[in-house]
């Protein structure tokens, strides 16, 4: 049984209440975008004038880019203050495209978001963009918030070797972090990094931000005029997702019936946010590559959304247990609401009801 409407309006609005990161705010403004406004997500008609225009929205009328446009900064090198990564402030990058069409120094913010990774972050030898501004170091968070914003980049100023540098970057994270055929680790930080954080385990989470980060460059790929020229990109990318959703399968017998956190340790707990955005990313591929994401997929999918489902508190709109966002080796399980967290599950929903409607 589906959570009724006011309850998913509860999971978001505690999303959007409950976010106070630059990362928080892009996922909670993709959560409304693709929830509120779908037709204008990347999943179904993202460029109805063809390439090089983007459509021009009126902003109080778009709830994500209503929600979006305060905390976008116009006077900046970045688009927001990204604690010390340089990927997570790209997590705003559409928005700020989208609100650009009509405000002019909200498109030139996300020029010079885009001109700050490409030529002022420090790169990995293999040339992946850091996802920290100092020194080198690869997160797999980089992969939802860098490369779908490049993407929409390249894809609306007709810039071909941009939407293919977007999707180079997927390939260049995948050589450090994927351990084929399976998920990816989380932190692999540059040799000699003055940030020697590293997490080299496979968290759940981590898996489905680089899973749905790739989706998502690969249906603007599709959706693009460039579909024809980026079918090796596209290939790439459905390959990546299909590694790291395989093995997230074979890793999948937590009795929750959830994701444990990392997904090949068994002393770690089923929590609902990486369990949620990976579901999510196979019913968005379901319908992308069908041949490649069949029943077994969907029908797993579908029974993580009724598990994550069941853990909605129908009073409050909080889904628990999740892990805590800034801390993803805590052991205790978090139960006041993951920001992140909340926004996958209107993620997922959002990709279901689109499946559905196949």
């Amino acid at each position: 049984m589906l959570p009724s409407p006011t309850t998913l309006t509860l999971v978001l609005s505690q999303a959007i209440s409950l976010a106070t990161h630059s990362w928080e705010y892009g996922t909670a403004a993709q959560a409304l975008l693709e929830w509120d406004t779908p037709s204008h997500s990347i999943w179904n008609a993202p460029f109805p004038h063809g390439n090089g225009k983007l459509p021009t929205l009126d902003v109080d009328d778009v709830s994500a880019l209503k929600y979006a446009r305060p905390f976008i900064r116009t006077d900046r090198e970045t688009l927001v203050d990204g604690d010390g990564a340089a990927g997570d402030p790209a997590a705003l990058g559409i928005p700020a495209l989208l609100i650009g069409q009509s405000t002019p120094p909200y498109l030139a913010a996300a020029l010079r978001q885009q001109t700050h990774l490409l030529t002022v972050v420090p790169r990995a030898p293999n040339g992946a963009i850091s996802h920290r501004e100092t020194s080198v170091s690869l997160w797999a968070d980089f992969i939802y918030m860098v490369p779908p914003f490049l993407a929409y980049s390249g894809v609306a100023s007709s810039d071909l070797g941009l939407l293919k540098e977007a999707a180079q970057q997927c390939a260049h994270y995948a050589d450090v972090l994927g351990t084929p055929p399976g998920p990816w680790l989380h932190i692999v930080p540059g040799e000699g990094a003055a940030d020697q954080t590293k997490d080299l385990q496979l968290w759940s989470t981590g898996n489905g931000w680089a899973a749905a980060g790739m989706a998502r460059v690969l249906a603007t790929a599709r959706k693009s005029g460039f579909d024809a020229q980026t079918k090796g990109e596209q290939a790439m990318l459905s390959e990546a997702i299909k590694e790291i959703v395989d093995g997230t399968i074979r890793l999948d017998d937590d009795g929750s019936v959830l994701l444990r956190n990392y997904v090949n340790d068994t002393t770690w707990f089923g929590e609902v946010s990486g369990t949620a955005l990976i579901a999510a990313t196979v019913l968005r591929m379901a319908v992308l590559m069908p041949d490649m994401f069949g029943a077994e997929y969907t029908e797993w999918a579908v029974r993580k959304k009724d598990v994550v489902d069941g853990r909605i508190d129908g009073k409050t709109g909080i889904v628990a247990p999740a892990v805590n966002p800034l801390n993803w080796k805590d052991r205790t399980p978090f139960t006041s609401g993951s920001p992140e967290g909340q926004a996958f599950v209107i993620l997922l929903h959002a990709a279901y009801r689109d499946w559905k409607a196949e």
